[in-house]
C-alpha cells in the first residue's frame, strides 16, 4: 500500500504541531474530528513562560492524541524576539509590520522537525495553525511560505525523492477569521478553555489580557457570540 494512502482499518496519521494555544488546539481538534491518527509535536524553542507547555500537554491528553512529543530548540539563544529574550512585550497596541513577537525563522524550524518526525512515522500530513487573516503580520505564516516549504519537503526527503511527494502540509485556518476558527473548533469538540493564548501569561497561566495575541482571541470570541473562557489576570 502506498504509504500516502490510508484506509478505514489503516486511519491517516498525521503530525500536528501543537503549542497548546487557540488555533494549533483547534487543528487537533479538527483533525481528529477527520479520523486522523494524530501525534502531536510541541518545541520548547526557549520561549519566556513555561504556561503554554503545560497547555499543549493538557490539550494533547484530552482530545486523545496517539503520541506527544517535546523536543527542545533554544531559538532563544539568538534572541531577537519579545518572547525569547528580555524585549517587553507590546501591550494594549495592535503592531504594525513585522511585530517585535516574531521569532526568526521559527515556523520554518518547527515545519523542518515536524518534517522529520513525519518521515520516521510515515505520516501523510503535517498540520499546523497558521493563518493570514487574524495574523500578527508573521512572514511565516503566510501561504507563499507554506507552498515553498512543501516544495523544499520534496526536493529533501527520502520519501520524497522515492516517492516524488513529501508529506502535505495542511493548514485548515489559513483564511478563516479568528471567529470562525472557534466556531469550526466548537464545533468538532474543543474546550477552549483548556488552552493558552498570550505572549505574557502570569506564573499560574493566567493570560494578561492586553497582548495582541489575548486583543485577538477576546475579539474573536465576541465575533463569534461566545463567552470567552480564558482566565485573564
Amino acid at each position: 500500500m502506498n504509504p500516502f494512502e490510508s484506509s478505514p482499518t489503516d486511519p491517516l496519521r498525521a503530525i500536528v504541531l501543537l503549542s497548546g494555544g487557540l488555533d494549533s488546539s483547534t487543528c487537533l481538534a479538527l483533525a481528529q474530528a477527520r479520523g486522523h491518527a494524530c501525534s502531536c509535536l510541541t518545541i520548547e524553542y526557549g520561549q519566556r513562560h513555561q504556561a503554554e507547555l503545560h497547555a499543549a500537554r493538557v490539550v494533547a491528553e484530552t482530545l486523545g492524541a496517539t503520541d506527544h512529543r517535546f523536543v527542545r530548540v533554544d531559538l532563544g539563544s539568538f534572541g531577537g524576539s519579545a518572547l525569547t529574550s528580555d524585549i517587553p512585550v507590546p501591550k494594549d497596541e495592535v503592531s504594525k509590520g513585522i511585530p517585535v513577537t516574531y521569532v526568526p525563522a521559527r515556523n520554518t524550524v518547527f515545519l523542518s522537525l515536524a518534517l522529520a518526525l513525519a518521515e520516521v512515522q510515515q505520516a501523510q500530513e503535517i498540520w499546523i495553525g497558521v493563518n493570514a487573516v487574524d495574523y500578527s503580520g508573521y512572514p511565516d505564516c503566510r501561504p507563499e511560505f507554506i507552498h515553498a516549504f512543501e516544495k523544499m519537503a520534496t526536493l529533501a526527503t527520502k520519501v520524497g525523492v522515492e516517492e516524488g511527494r513529501a508529506p502535505r502540509i495542511v493548514t485548515p485556518l489559513m483564511h478563516l477569521s479568528k471567529a470562525e476558527i472557534i466556531q469550526q473548533g466548537m464545533a468538532a469538540g474543543l474546550d477552549y478553555s483548556i488552552t493558552l493564548t498570550c505572549y505574557d501569561p502570569d506564573a499560574e497561566g493566567r493570560a494578561c489580557g492586553h497582548c495582541e495575541a489575548c486583543t485577538l482571541r477576546r475579539q474573536g470570541f465576541a465575533e463569534a457570540g461566545v463567552a470567552d473562557p480564558t482566565q485573564y489576570r
